[in-house]
């Protein structure tokens, strides 16, 4: 499945804005980068997902403890999150759009994304309106999972309009400081001058423009990480931030969840051995049904071959074998005519036939023969005696078929 990734722009898109997308086929490599107006962004090939990733200046971060019986899909979890929150937002709960992060390890607490919710509802009805309709709301950048380790440093370039120049990102360093961020030249005394100390294996990332001024600040290597890197990522993190007003129907949703799963199970390389098994598994299956069907066909060969054999051994006078059963009856009616006999659809055979079938005194008005057949009309019989009549014909390898007003009596066809 193809994935257009689109990096949602600061403030209210128009029909001039530039949106920064990349292309992926299968969620790890980038086909196709750029920039581009809402209408001219690319559209990936089918099925696709629409991935909208949130800048990470636009979200702010709030762990939660969520009471008992709250969580994801909760009528009440809207007035949950904005009981909690309402001491610690800046602006009117009912201005932001509240997502709740993955569900953490029981009895632990919860992440939640805060960002603006008119901002974030023009940028998705920007992109509906272009006929890309957003599948997945996602954010640049996330805490760490409470209970893990995992502190990124990055140089990043400037993202808000409040935020000249590049800077330094912190995520990951513990619960109290999710993600922070402060100008890459910000103080003589080094990068990270009256900030906490990092961790201990902090990892240390840059993009590629600001490698060499991170790695001089630093005093060591950095590993490159482009923005595709980081929202590719994104797109594959476990973060759903389409909720609440925001949120797809249930079987959207749920359509969704079974296609990143199939093709998490298609990609991952933790699921390789399974998909190898499934193919081993597959080529087994499609081998041995060649094998089958090429014994049946053998087979078939056979008892064709026999049959041919048949026929040339008890009638030496045929040489040329098209269609050995038809042949094969012609040359016995043959033999019966030259012997005297009638054969079974002769019309002295039918005729006895049918004269011992009919009740006593019955007879039909008319007869005609042709072809094997006889047609008789002006039979007057009733239900049962019509029964009676067929079952004593087919006693004796006949055929009657009543059709309207006449009857059609015929030698069975035997295998």
């Amino acid at each position: 499945m193809s994935t257009l990734i689109v990096y949602l722009p600061d403030g209210a898109p128009g029909a001039s804005t530039e949106w920064a997308y990349l292309l992926t086929p299968d969620g790890r490599t980038v086909s196709q980068q750029g920039s581009a107006t809402a209408a001219l962004l690319p559209q990936p090939t089918r099925p696709v997902e629409v991935v909208a990733v949130v800048p990470l200046h636009q979200l702010s971060w709030h762990p939660v403890d969520l009471p008992r019986g709250t969580g994801p899909g909760s009528a009440r979890l809207q007035a949950v999150l904005e009981g909690l929150l309402e001491e610690r937002l800046l602006d009117e709960p009912s201005q932001l759009h509240l997502s709740l992060g993955p569900a953490p390890e029981a009895g632990g607490p919860q992440w939640v994304a805060v960002c603006n919710r008119a901002w974030l509802g023009a940028a998705l009805q920007a992109l509906e309106a272009a006929g890309r309709s957003v599948t997945r709301i996602v954010p640049e950048l996330w805490p760490a999972p409470h209970g893990e380790t995992g502190a990124v440093l990055r140089a990043l370039q400037a993202g808000h309009p409040d935020e000249q120049g590049p800077r330094w990102v912190l995520t990951g360093r513990d619960a109290s400081s999710p993600v922070i961020s402060w100008p890459l030249q910000g103080a003589a005394d080094g990068p990270t001058a009256g900030l906490p100390t990092l961790p201990e294996g902090t990892r240390l990332c840059a993009e590629p423009a600001l490698a060499r001024q991170a790695e001089a600040l630093l005093g060591q290597a950095v590993t490159l990480e482009p923005p595709a890197t980081r929202w590719l990522d994104a797109a594959g993190s476990p973060w759903e931030l389409a909720q609440q007003g925001f949120a797809s129907s249930q079987r959207n949703r749920l359509a969704r969840q079974g296609v990143r799963a199939l093709q998490t199970l298609w990609q991952a390389p933790a699921w390789r051995p399974v998909r190898w098994g499934v193919a081993t598994l597959l080529l087994a299956q499609l081998l041995g049904l060649n094998a089958w069907a090429w014994k049946e066909s053998q087979h078939l060969r056979q008892r064709e071959a026999d049959i041919r054999q048949t026929l040339t051994r008890t009638f030496p006078a045929v040489t040329v074998v098209v269609d050995a059963p038809v042949q094969m009856a012609r040359e016995v009616s043959a033999l019966r005519q030259a012997a005297g006999q009638a054969a079974g659809n002769d019309f002295e055979t039918l005729i006895a036939a049918l004269a011992l079938a009919l009740p006593p005194g019955r007879q039909a008005s008319h007869i005609d023969y042709a072809n094997g057949e006889l047609r008789l009309r002006g039979l007057k019989l009733s239900a049962e005696e019509t029964e009676q009549t067929r079952e004593r014909l087919r006693q004796r390898g006949y055929a009657a078929q009543p059709e309207g007003e006449q009857w059609i009596v015929r030698q069975e066809a035997r295998p």
